[in-house]
């Protein structure tokens, strides 16, 4: 690695899975460039404290260079060198190196390398009168580039890549042959015959290193414990008092119980300071009102509930602590906490504060080229033009996508017969998982007591005040290293925004709602879910969600947390969502298989799938189902879970069957339920989903659900002043809310915030205001010089202009987007109004006549724009428009096709053939090779779109780039009346909304 340790670890697990137990040894190393000239240095740590003076190096140069770069000089090695051993790697002048081999005082190697150029010989002679000059020790390497011969053409490419050049142009920068690759002993052995010693020098200098990345131990901080104290005592006293707090009246046993086990095995892994790390961070956050909520597996644990970390009580849950850690994982835990995501800077903050920047920093993630950014990049080395290369990138799906098919090319508009085409394409699918950059990770920190840049290089982010490490979330599991996630989820934000607006507005400025106070098991809440009336609820507003909403009809809390995990891959791979759903609709099908008398309680599986109608639903159960049924220890459990999400990786499902199979099977079960049993839990795979995060994710269901159905006005606010979330963008949101008959009033400068607004009309009812944000371009501090100068109101807009002094431009935004309407100025009147302002010239259409308002010019009485072209306008500049619909203009043309309207396809009889048309909302494909959602929209309703992959792949285009789509197919009923429309054939109508302007 250049200037960078970012590959060594997967270098020392890729070492460990080839030879478990005796694996090759690995030589960690970096190669140095320096910004003065000197030749490139190869520099190998003998120890650990020489690797990290290696570290500190790569953190000093990425300090003074902006991200992806590092400056360093030879004076910075000079400094910090001390324990690495120098390999100076010669330039074609092998007489440039003379200096940085005089400066060394220690022992300094010299690289030879034989790559048929053509002048090895002579190349060599002049290395080794050097080395004999200097006193450098001569030592054989091949300056590898890659593995194996035939990597050399991508090579090329990546190189042009780099070079921002293409094949024909870039000339020497290319190299001259494909020797650069990996060449056994026998090999280099020939190569170097004539070179007395530097095939042996490299085995001499392999022996002088003794540094693995197995001596890397995390030193975890000590902040959060008082003096006088040791980390379990103190984390053993937060327990007790979490114990009060939560249970105020008695404790229950099984929760005293289960929180001493935990405290056993965290003292026993000495893993306290982790938990005290992480309860920190989130009491940092309360006492900022910044709304927070651990998840994932850590909410099995109940110390994590008793210390405030998550919300999923152990007494009413069956929480699985060894599905959060276990002896035989030997895995760091890892705890997700999700804080406010427009707040969650504030945390971050806080923690570079507390632990300074040389003990905190943010993990990597390792960004790698996919189909889309493959075919741009490799398309440029082949000549292709961007507008080519954008439109193939344009039929993958997402930001992943397989590698491009011959019919993707050709709706591209390109001939895969075309040698440069394909050979692009070709290249790309090679590059297509090939690392591409580092970026910073979402929000994963690693913390040490220590110094953490003597662990691993710490670098700037390209966010101001953030860095972040070289490594990514597994490889810090491969060395067994502690991070904290703190994560963004927007739902908090929007929980507490509309709390607040609650707050302020319906209960006369009292303290808001919390999290906890929010009424529970509401009768309407759940009325209103059943029928899957659920835009902008978290977790079940997708198109999946809402289909199960009314079959599934949740009437309790735990119907939630079934209603969340339910639709997922896992669950329905594995056969699981139909026996569940038929019954949950009739209870006479539930049945609890029994072992043999001899061998178990007739009722043994009744605790474990009681609560889900006898189907496992969720890895917790397939779990103790293994535990309990089929004998599993708690650690042979979680190899069974690690088994599921990775078999096809590691090949180890198999033994975990057997042993599953035989065990239940000897019991007295029946070998037809077992098998199904196993097939099941097979089919979680790494998609299944624990019931504890379930839970968490199933509380703000509720609570946004609830805010939905008793505060709409404030719920559509949040959501609008939240954004970008959700699936559903601000004209969805702003359609919902009216239809919950929320009154929504426009954008206006005379009256909007930046933020949208609750107001009350001459009724005392309450109005939604939208903000001046939801107006395209429009600055926040334009915002705020509005909000700042309004006081009691402007007497109009010349008055406006006049106090508030904006830029031309933002007045001429807010004029496009119809803001001017509190001052009596329409859209066109908006423009003119500022056109006329003095540091314009005058336009002939103005008559200066006297005014009462200050002199105020009259305008001529102006065209009055058609609806249809304020409606489109609206949706160029505030993404919605409250005056119509795009498509109501349309209709008459749709008829005349006898296209249907969207509430017309749920009026139509099951199996009708049906042409509709409607603006297209949301796309969902839940993965490769899988049914594509699409929602489409107009002035009625909207239709639910399906369409298989076969027809997918022939309407691509039309898929992925439409804005009007036409879908013609079957209509598609179920008993519970979710309705859609199974298409067959689909067209871009797009075009159709020029139509509005003309």
């Amino acid at each position: 690695d250049r200037n960078s340790l970012a590959g060594v670890v997967r270098a020392y697990d890729a070492g460990q899975r080839l030879k478990p137990g005796t694996p090759p040894r690995l030589l960690i190393g970096a190669r140095l460039v320096f910004q003065d000239g000197t030749p490139d240095i190869l520099a190998y740590p003998e120890d650990r404290a020489a690797y990290g003076r290696l570290c500190q190096l790569l953190s000093r140069g990425k300090s003074r260079a902006p991200k992806g770069e590092c400056f360093l000089t030879i004076e910075d090695f000079l400094e910090l060198g001390s324990g690495l051993l120098p390999i100076v790697m010669p330039p074609r002048d092998a007489e440039q190196a003379r200096g940085p081999l005089t400066k060394f005082r220690g022992p300094v190697w010299l690289a030879a390398s034989m790559l048929y150029t053509g002048e090895d010989r002579r190349r060599v002679r002049d290395l080794q009168a050097l080395a004999q000059d200097t006193g450098a020790r001569l030592i054989a390497t091949n300056d590898t580039l890659y593995h194996h011969t035939d990597q050399r053409e991508l090579q090329d490419v990546v190189t042009c890549i780099r070079e921002h050049t293409t094949l024909t142009a870039a000339g020497r920068r290319l190299e001259a042959n494909a020797e650069r690759h990996l060449k056994p002993r026998t090999e280099m052995a020939r190569l170097f015959r004539n070179i007395p010693g530097a095939v042996a020098e490299t085995v001499r200098f392999a022996d002088r290193i003794h540094f693995s990345l197995d001596q890397i131990k995390q030193n975890y901080p000590h902040e959060p414990v008082p003096p006088g104290k040791t980390a379990d005592e103190h984390l053993r006293d937060l327990t007790r008092v979490g114990l009060k707090r939560r249970y105020p009246e008695k404790t229950p046993f099984k929760v005293a119980r289960q929180a001493m086990k935990e405290l056993r095995f965290i003292a026993k892994h000495e893993i306290a300071h982790y938990f005290l790390t992480v309860h920190d961070i989130v009491k940092y956050a309360e006492s900022r009102n910044i709304l927070c909520q651990g998840r994932g597996s850590a909410a099995n644990s109940t110390v994590c509930y008793l210390l405030g970390v998550t919300a999923i009580d152990p007494n009413k849950f069956e929480v699985l602590f060894e599905r959060f850690l276990s002896s035989e994982r030997k895995e760091p835990p890892d705890i997700d906490v999700d804080f406010e995501h427009e707040r969650r800077e504030e945390v971050i903050q806080h923690i570079y504060r507390r632990y300074t920047r040389r003990r905190a920093a943010l993990t990597a993630t390792v960004i790698s080229y996919r189909s889309r950014s493959a075919i741009r990049e490799v398309g440029k080395v082949f000549g292709l033009t961007d507008d080519v290369t954008g439109k193939l990138a344009d039929t993958v799906w997402g930001h992943r996508g397989g590698e491009l098919e011959e019919h993707q090319v050709r709706q591209g508009g390109r001939d895969p017969g075309n040698e440069t085409v394909a050979r692009a394409v070709h290249f790309a699918g090679k590059l297509s998982g090939f690392p591409r950059h580092l970026s910073q990770h979402v929000g994963g920190f690693v913390l040490t007591e220590d110094h953490l840049d003597t662990i691993v290089p710490i670098g700037p982010a390209a966010m101001e005040d953030r860095s972040f490490i070289e490594w990514d979330k597994d490889d810090l599991d491969v060395l067994r290293i502690m991070k904290v996630d703190v994560l963004a989820l927007g739902m908090l934000t929007c929980i507490r925004k509309a709390f607040h607006l609650i707050g302020a507005y319906t209960y006369g400025g009292k303290p808001p709602l919390e999290l906890a106070t929010v009424p529970k098991e509401d009768e309407a809440v759940y009325d209103m879910l059943c029928q899957a009336d659920a835009i902008g609820v978290f977790q079940v507003e997708s198109r999946a969600q809402m289909n199960m909403l009314p079959r599934l009809r949740p009437r309790q809390f735990y119907d939630l947390v079934v209603e969340v995990a339910i639709v997922r891959p896992g669950p329905i791979q594995g056969g699981m969502v139909h026996p569940y759903l038929k019954r949950r609709k009739d209870p006479s099908l539930i049945k609890f298989p029994a072992p043999h008398p001899d061998h178990g309680k007739p009722d043994e599986l009744y605790s474990v799938l009681e609560k889900t109608m006898g189907v496992p639903l969720f890895q917790e159960q397939a779990m103790k189902l293994a535990i309990v049924a089929a004998k599993f220890t708690a650690d042979e459990a979680n190899g069974l879970r690690r088994a599921m999400a990775t078999f096809r990786h590691l090949g180890t499902i198999g033994s975990f069957r057997e042993k599953f199979v035989t065990r239940m099977i000897a019991r007295g079960y029946e070998e037809e339920f077992v098998i199904a049993c196993f097939e099941q839990i097979k089919g979680f795979g790494s998609y299944g989903f624990p019931e504890s995060h379930a839970a968490s994710f199933a509380l703000l269901v509720y609570i946004s659900a609830w805010i939905k159905c008793h505060h709409p006005a404030a719920f559509a606010a949040a959501l609008l002043n939240s954004q970008p979330m959700g699936f559903y963008g601000p004209a969805e949101i702003v359609r919902d809310a009216r239809e919950h008959g929320v009154t929504v009033l426009a954008p206006d400068a005379a009256f909007s915030d930046w933020d949208s607004t609750l107001e009350r009309d001459a009724k005392g009812e309450l109005c939604l205001r939208l903000g001046l944000r939801q107006i395209d371009s429009i600055k926040e501090a334009d915002a705020d010089a509005i909000m700042g100068n309004r006081g009691y109101g402007y007497r109009g807009f010349a008055d406006f202009a006049r106090r508030v002094a904006l830029p031309k431009r933002a007045l001429i935004i807010l004029a496009e987007a119809d803001a001017f309407r509190g001052f009596g100025l329409d859209r066109r009147e908006g423009l003119w109004a500022v056109r006329r302002l003095p540091d314009d010239k005058p336009l002939p259409l103005f008559a200066r006549l006297a005014a009462p308002d200050q002199g105020a010019e009259e305008i001529a009485p102006l065209p009055e724009m058609p609806l249809p072209e304020h409606v489109l306008t609206d949706y160029q500049t505030i993404r919605l428009s409250l005056k119509g619909y795009p498509t109501q203009f349309l209709r008459p043309r749709f008829d005349e096709e006898g296209i249907v309207s969207c509430k017309g396809v749920g009026d139509l009889a099951d199996g009708t053939t049906v042409r509709c048309a409607g603006v297209v909302l949301v796309r969902q494909r839940p993965g490769e090779g899988t049914a594509i959602f699409v929602t489409l929209s107009d002035e009625t309703g909207v239709c639910n779109v399906v369409i298989w992959e076969r027809t997918f792949r022939n309407y691509r285009k039309e898929v992925m780039g439409a804005r009007l789509l036409l879908a013609e197919g079957k209509v598609q009923k179920s008993p519970e009346g979710v309705v859609h429309l199974m298409a067959e054939n689909l067209i871009d109508r797009s075009a159709d909304l020029n139509l509005l302007s003309g």
